[in-house]
């Protein structure tokens, strides 16, 4: 549904409080004393006669009676009461509601189906709905308190938005301590509507929030999520504290918010594939919380580290050790800058411990010369009581020291009694302040992840240096005709990794003695023999793997102890006989690639230390589809494995190219074939560089959603490809935008004569920066159309056009850009491109295009004319043009006519 609705609701004009019962009541008469506290006294609407008074205003039992024109009703009666208010919100064309009421999905069947009565109402009338079991919403810089939260916290550039009410208070408790500002204080509850995802997409586009922090114990629109993050995380931090890592604790998750979450780890790399950063604690989450409102944030790791004593400073280091970092280290000029001041017994290093007698001045000299050099990122001044040195003269120091600093600078006043008065002076001046050196570098540190967040998000992923190709029509019998909750035939699972492409080392199947002896004869010696059995994971615990057979009498020997060992380790269980395989001798390396069905994120690729120590190592890395071949190599970057595989002592390199295709590979089975719950390549064996699975295992079982929807992320849509002939006779490809069609961007770029790039960009520009290469080339398939046209009859790619359609969050509209090179003009390609486009948006449901169009473009309104648009011209925008098209069944038909 609409997020101008959620404008409605974050910014009201008229806001109605609804509230009947005395157990609710005080309830409704806080959220109107907060109200009329914001200044809302003149915009509070005429009532119900039944109502409480509070201070001349009123809390309304029934919305029927209000006049047109409410933005925003707040909901404080029973939950059971909730679904009729909500209907007459609806009738009364109310544009959102805060449902206060607790007693829903938490408690249980009873609660769920009223809010499925509230879900259903509203969503038909168009009416957002924040909550239900919520403390409301604040939102400071326009004096709105929709919330029964007694105070009003600073006006600040901090969203932060909560799943606990309990959270809230205490965030808010501490904002007011620490000087913390917001501008938007959110508590969503129980997420019957309006959810995280439509809240990162509405706050991403508020130019009031710099950064976002949640507190989140569930996900519902996982998909929404995701897209919602990886579209705002480029531009804002994201900062998470996702509840429930234990099993204990996702139970307890799980029934406060009446949702299921899923295995942590799976969140971990959901998190870090959008760019989020996740926190440990709620501690960790407060640190952030205040570092990110107070000071800008840091561009790398490099710190200082200033302080009057050296174990505060040791502790700083130790904290920075354990995430694989040192202190920045001091140039040869600001080493002799301090030298020359410093008393003689000072570090001479980074920690830069002025010793235990240093005063403000000492500290004010020390720090303008870290402040004037280039070699860091952050500076954490720290303050252990002395009796030397005075915490108050050293507060305001700092604190006129701040103005203009261009990266994060924060304190560590250790103590208690003596240092109050020195907090509330760094406080008010805008320094986070931190009890421990731990606590400081931490929040420092989770502020860094960003940085490398937002960089890795920029990267540009290289092509694999040769095609690969899949057979999913060879798949598709296999896995349609195999049964369900149990695992493939090995010879079924060993057809589909090969029509992938996934190496695969040769197995046959013998069912009795006779066969296993033939088959040894066939293939040759020496060999291996594994257990067949559907009902036995683990072949080696059953003593059901037996190597180096090299004869015939070991070939039947090894098939009667692997039958006699299963037996005797799992009586029921079925035994379909043994597989047999080459003998593959001291590999290098072992490893494990592999998949499973997750309930909120669909298919999670897993890569790690493979073999017989898996489970006892754990040394694994997860990520979800769709790979490529940069976010292959970052998951192997992951684990312990990663440096054993670039060569040790007298073992080679594995083909690290080909271990990115293979992940690759799995990656495009999981897309195409929901219905894989599990698949095991355990181990991958390499020898000599290259990789071979000797042993595999696919689980099939019925998928609840078909492909792609089954992704959170979506993948690339191959059926938007397509070949055709210009009228013009110019042959095209014209295909979807990929990541990796970043560096024909740039040459693309080139050939753009300086009129067609202030045409297309509105200014002059001379080259693709990095972030724009990465906004033009990383596609969210699922809210934006992005087609590249080739010339179809030449070797070589390269781009003749390109055109998008960039959609709202609400997936409703969407604004359009076309720029086709100039030595290609005039021959139709950009008309073609744009059809297709206007094609591929009404099937996502789109409903309006819009793009503007300077008066000297007369191509491109001759264009927008051709193609149906509405061609408007807003008087105070300089003449510029607005072109505009309804995607609707006419428009459809006339697309169709001319593509």
């Amino acid at each position: 549904m609409s997020q101008y609705n959620l404008d409605r609701i974050f910014q009201p004009c008229c806001v109605a409080v609804v509230g009947a019962s005395e157990s609710t009541g005080s309830i409704g008469n806080a959220l109107m004393k907060n109200l009329i506290a914001g200044g809302f006294k003149e915009k509070l609407l005429p009532v119900n006669p039944k109502y409480h008074t509070v201070h001349g205003m009123s809390v309304v039992e029934s919305v029927s009676s209000l006049e047109t024109g409410v933005d925003l009703a707040v909901i404080a009666t029973p939950i059971h009461t909730v679904p009729d208010i909500v209907q007459e919100c609806v009738e009364k064309k109310i544009a959102g509601a805060i449902v206060i009421s607790a007693g829903g999905k938490e408690v249980g069947e009873k609660g769920r189906k009223i809010e499925e009565q509230i879900r259903t109402t509203a969503h038909a009338g168009g009416l957002r709905i924040v909550g239900p079991n919520c403390l409301g919403i604040i939102r400071p810089n326009v004096m709105l308190n929709a919330s029964f939260a007694s105070e009003m916290p600073d006006i600040g550039d901090l969203a932060f938005v909560s799943q606990s009410g309990a959270i809230c208070t205490a965030i808010l408790d501490l904002a007011l301590k620490e000087h913390i500002g917001f501008s938007h204080f959110v508590s969503i509850g129980s997420m019957l509507d309006v959810d995280f995802g439509d809240l990162i997409d509405y706050l991403g586009n508020d130019p009031s929030a710099k950064s976002i922090l949640l507190y989140i114990e569930s996900l519902t629109n996982f998909r929404k999520f995701m897209s919602a993050a990886r579209a705002v995380s480029r531009v804002k931090p994201i900062i998470v504290l996702k509840a429930g890592r234990s099993a204990a604790g996702a139970e307890a998750a799980a029934s406060h918010t009446g949702a299921m979450a899923g295995e942590d780890a799976v969140y971990d790399a959901a998190f870090k594939r959008a760019g989020i950063v996740r926190v440990d604690t709620i501690q960790d989450l407060f640190d952030c919380a205040e570092l990110m409102a107070k000071q800008p944030r840091p561009l790398g790791p490099r710190l200082a580290i200033v302080s009057n004593g050296g174990g505060p400073g040791v502790m700083a280091t130790d904290t920075l050790a354990s995430h694989g970092l040192e202190p920045a280290p001091l140039a040869p000029e600001t080493f002799q800058k301090l030298d020359a001041f410093l008393p003689p017994f000072w570090s001479r290093n980074n920690p830069i411990d002025i010793l235990g007698d240093a005063s403000a001045k000492r500290f004010r000299r020390t720090l303008e010369i870290c402040f004037d050099g280039k070699d860091t990122d952050g500076v954490c001044v720290i303050l252990a009581p002395q009796a030397l040195t005075d915490p108050i003269s050293v507060a305001k120091t700092l604190a006129s020291m701040m103005k203009g600093r261009r990266y994060p600078v924060f304190a560590c006043w250790m103590g208690g009694k003596s240092i109050v008065r020195a907090l509330q002076i760094l406080n008010t001046a805008g320094i986070p302040t931190y009890e421990t050196p731990e606590r400081a570098v931490r929040a420092f540190l989770y502020m860094v992840d960003y940085a490398q967040n937002t960089a890795d998000l920029m990267e540009i992923p290289p092509k694999l240096t040769r095609d690969i190709v899949f057979d999913p029509e060879k798949v598709r019998p296999l896995l349609d005709n195999a049964p369900e909750d149990t695992f493939m035939q090995q010879s079924d699972v060993t057809k589909v990794l090969s029509a992938y492409g996934l190496p695969v080392i040769r197995t046959e199947t013998a069912g009795t003695e006779d066969e296993a002896s033939r088959l040894g004869r066939a293939m040759g010696y020496p060999l291996v023999m594994k257990l067949h059995s559907p009902d036995i994971t683990h072949k080696t615990e059953a003593g059901g793997i037996r190597l180096d057979l090299r004869s015939d009498a070991d070939v039947r020997a090894a098939f009667a102890g692997i039958v006699e060992s299963a037996h005797r380790y799992k009586p029921q269980a079925r035994i379909d006989g043994v597989t047999m395989q080459p003998f593959f001798s001291n590999p290098d390396f072992e490893i494990l690639l592999g998949a499973k069905r997750d309930a909120n994120f669909g298919p999670v690729i897993v890569f790690g230390m493979g073999g017989i120590f898996t489970e006892v190592l754990k040394d694994r890395a997860l990520g979800l589809p769709p790979i490529n071949r940069l976010l292959a190599r970052r998951m192997m970057q992951e684990t312990k494995a990663w440096t054993l595989l670039q060569g040790y002592r007298n073992r080679p390199a594995a083909d690290m190219e080909r271990l990115e295709e293979m992940i690759i590979r799995l990656s495009q089975l999981l897309i195409d074939f929901p219905q894989i719950a599990e698949l095991d390549m355990n181990p991958v064996l390499i020898k000599d560089g290259s990789p071979v699975a000797v042993d595999a295992r696919i689980l099939v079982s019925r998928a609840a959603r078909p492909s792609p929807l089954h992704l959170v992320i979506s993948p690339y849509p191959e059926e938007d490809e397509t070949h055709l002939v210009t009228q013009e006779g110019t042959r095209l490809f014209i295909r979807p935008v990929r990541p990796e069609d970043a560096p024909l961007f740039q040459i693309f770029f080139k050939v753009l004569s300086p009129e067609t790039i202030y045409s297309r960009f509105f200014s002059l520009i001379k080259e693709l920066n990095p972030k724009m290469l990465a906004r033009f080339t990383q596609i969210d398939y699922d809210r934006e159309v992005a087609l590249v046209a080739f010339g179809d009859d030449s070797g070589a790619e390269r781009i003749l056009g390109v055109a998008r359609i960039m959609g709202d969050p609400d997936g409703k509209k969407g604004e359009f850009a076309v720029v086709v090179g100039d030595p290609w003009h005039g021959k139709g390609i950009g008309s073609y491109l744009l059809q297709n486009c206007l094609s591929i948006a009404q099937r996502m449901g789109f409903q309006k295009v819009w793009g503007v169009v300077l008066p000297e473009n007369r191509s491109m309104r001759a264009l927008g004319k051709k193609l149906g648009f509405q061609i408007n011209q807003d008087p105070g925008a300089e003449k510029e043009f607005e072109l505009v098209i309804s995607l609707d069944k006419k428009t459809e038909t006339r697309l169709v006519g001319q593509i």
